[in-house]
């Protein structure tokens, strides 16, 4: 890092696990978007020093591969925390992969690391007061592929 460049301050804010249901995606085609797939989240599970509990089923990634072969992720879930508030999250990103990733990736097969890189943005939101920290955190996520559920690392910011 140059003298010039900030240091970007950052805290691990939860590592997200997904359960996905990849053979009940809706394979929507080829959109003026790239191909379009829904896929459902099933569950999961969240922990974090502030932040812990489950990924309520009803979520999805509304997937979309571009024609250069980078996929587009917009996930949206309800995460019930162990004491029983909900929040609402939602993150967008993308998963660029080495040639042939994306067809292990499409197979439920590990990938090696180095191989792929997946990045999020996440927002949060709120209405417990207990929680309303939350609705004014900048997140972003590191995820790696475990098969079809994937497992996020995501940091606040700031």
């Amino acid at each position: 890092m140059s003298a010039t460049e900030p240091n970007l301050p950052h805290k691990h804010l939860m590592t997200l696990r997904l359960d996905v249901d990849s053979s009940g995606a809706a394979r929507i085609g080829m959109t003026p978007s790239g191909q379009r797939t829904i896929a459902p989240v099933t569950g999961g599970a969240f922990e974090g020093d502030r932040l812990n509990g489950v990924v309520l089923p009803g979520g999805a990634d509304w997937v979309c591969v571009r024609a250069d072969g980078t996929m587009m992720i917009d996930v949206r879930l309800t995460l019930q925390t162990d004491d029983d508030v909900l929040i609402y999250l939602t993150y967008q990103g993308r998963f660029i992969g080495a040639e042939g990733a994306m067809s292990q990736l499409a197979q439920g097969k590990a990938l090696e690391p180095g191989s792929y890189s997946l990045v999020t943005v996440a927002k949060f939101e709120c209405g417990e007061p207990r929680y309303a920290w939350l609705n004014d955190v900048v997140a972003v996520g590191v995820g790696e592929p475990s098969g079809f559920n994937p497992v996020y690392s995501i940091y606040s910011i700031g």
